[in-house]
């Protein structure tokens, strides 16, 4: 019985590896998911931080704070990806900072 071969060994192991490899190109693709979705994150938080970074070098030079996104798009050289980003950006006063939000834009 010992030496004797069964089909299911054989079976088995034809199975084996290309399971392995679906495991493997899974867990890959996760990965790469969870890593792309932490440099779009990071990537918001940096235009939201430029923006704020803007608005307090207006106030600074100017005394006021920018009137619109546009002002400060314009005048102090923010660049907003309007494609990949909403910027919503509300004023209240002009010695007050702007409340900004920025959300990603889902296609």
């Amino acid at each position: 019985m010992r030496g004797r071969r069964t089909p299911w060994g054989a079976l088995l192991r034809g199975l084996l590896l290309p399971a392995a490899c679906i495991v493997i190109l899974v867990g890959f693709s996760t990965a790469l998911n969870s890593l792309n979705s932490g440099h779009e994150a990071e990537d918001q938080r940096q235009l939201e931080e430029a923006l704020r970074r803007g608005c307090v070098a207006c106030y600074a030079a100017e005394g006021v704070y920018p009137p619109n996104l546009d002002y400060l798009k314009e005048h102090y050289g923010v660049q907003v990806d309007d494609a990949r980003y909403v910027v919503i950006y509300s004023v209240f006063a002009d010695n007050l900072m702007p409340d900004i939000t920025v959300l990603v834009n889902e296609p």
